[in-house]
């Protein structure tokens, strides 16, 4: 791929001067038991202004997080977009005392910030698309699961996922998944610490995974240590998930991998990239994240964090509008769960009228 691409800025400067008016807020709290372990718990932020709500989602991991939830933050008044997500960079989002993570700042961030996006485009009765001049495309998804596939894929043969290779995974059952050629992206996940996901680098497993689905994605491997040198010569695999917060972040893990790799791979550029808005915390940060990715030429796509409202239909617009083709983990909120028929099938493809705000409406056979 070629050079870094430089930021055009063109989409942000698109939103930034909406007019937004906001007069309060209100929170939702939801709560649903999920395949990895845990019990999911968000919280929808819901601004109101002008007799219009705009909705975003907190999808803060750590359930104790979400109690005692700020309900007097001082957001009310006449803003532009750009103007309140300056505001909301410079308030202390969690006043009851720190998050679990710090890394959980920007995730209640970009509730309130996408909460503001959803108002002001209402408010300006536009779409996302409109706003931005684009054209929202059909969009292709993957499952991210850690359940048995073989259920899902008794519903939809043609279902691709993205799966972690967990402690558990032996070779036998490797290939037996590998069999059913469905698989898109496999995330080692070797960036949490102390989370439900843990993976811990696994240089026998890392070889295994690289060497049984050779086709496959390796998203957020291991930097450093035995588990790194069992992937040399794999780096045009790589995908990057949890480090990325910013473009900084981008050009950092690519130096990283470029550092690890042999002579000849100076010049490496990253190829690939996930996309999770949340981790950005600032539309500004997402969108130059995305012109620039986009300019070097990466494939991107959208990344899930088991959104349980609003949230999955704002990054299912996001993969419409920007990575359409991408193995966009977006998969409607149906496919929370266990395997069960009746659900929305890949590509999600759009309903010619979207409606104003920042949504996304699928055709629903």
């Amino acid at each position: 791929m070629g050079e870094m691409g430089e930021a055009s800025g063109q989409a942000y400067e698109r939103l930034a001067r909406l007019g937004l008016v906001v007069e309060g807020y209100r929170t939702e709290r939801q709560e649903l038991d999920v395949s990895s372990g845990f019990r999911r718990v968000t919280t929808e932020v819901v601004l109101r202004g002008g007799g219009l709500e705009g909705r975003g989602e907190d999808v803060t991991y750590a359930a104790e997080d979400h109690d005692d939830y700020p309900a007097e933050l001082p957001l009310a008044g006449e803003w532009t977009l750009d103007g309140f997500s300056e505001r909301v960079g410079g308030l202390d989002l969690f006043p009851a005392g720190p998050p679990q993570e710090e890394f959980f700042r920007p995730y209640r961030r970009w509730a309130f910030e996408s909460a503001a996006l959803d108002l002001a485009l209402r408010q300006a009765g536009s779409s996302l698309g409109e706003a931005l001049g684009r054209r929202y495309s059909p969009v292709r998804f993957v499952l991210s699961t850690r359940l048995d596939i073989k259920p899902w894929l008794a519903v939809d043969p043609c279902l691709e996922f993205k799966l972690d290779p967990t402690p558990e995974w032996d070779e036998r059952l490797m290939r037996e998944i590998a069999a059913t050629g469905r698989v898109r992206q496999l995330d080692f996940k070797a960036f949490y610490e102390g989370s439900p996901v843990d993976n811990p680098p696994d240089p026998l497993q890392y070889r295994l995974v690289s060497e049984v689905f050779p086709d496959a994605v390796l998203e957020d491997p291991a930097l450093e240590g035995p588990a790194r040198e069992a992937l040399r010569g794999q780096e045009a695999r790589f995908s990057f998930d949890a480090p990325i917060h910013s473009w900084a972040d981008v050009e950092a893990t690519s130096a990283r991998v470029a550092a690890a790799c042999d002579p000849e791979c100076d010049r490496f550029a990253l190829g690939r990239l996930n996309i999770k808005p949340s981790r950005f915390g600032s539309l500004r940060a997402l969108l130059d994240c995305v012109e620039r990715a986009q300019a070097a030429g990466m494939v991107l796509y959208g990344g899930g964090q088991f959104e349980l409202g609003i949230g999955r239909d704002q990054i299912q617009a996001l993969a419409s509008l920007f990575y359409p083709d991408g193995p966009n983990d977006v998969a409607p909120r149906e496919y929370h769960g266990e395997a069960h028929a009746g659900v929305p099938r890949s590509p999600l493809v759009p309903l010619p009228e979207q409606g104003a705000g920042f949504g996304f409406v699928f055709v629903r056979e």
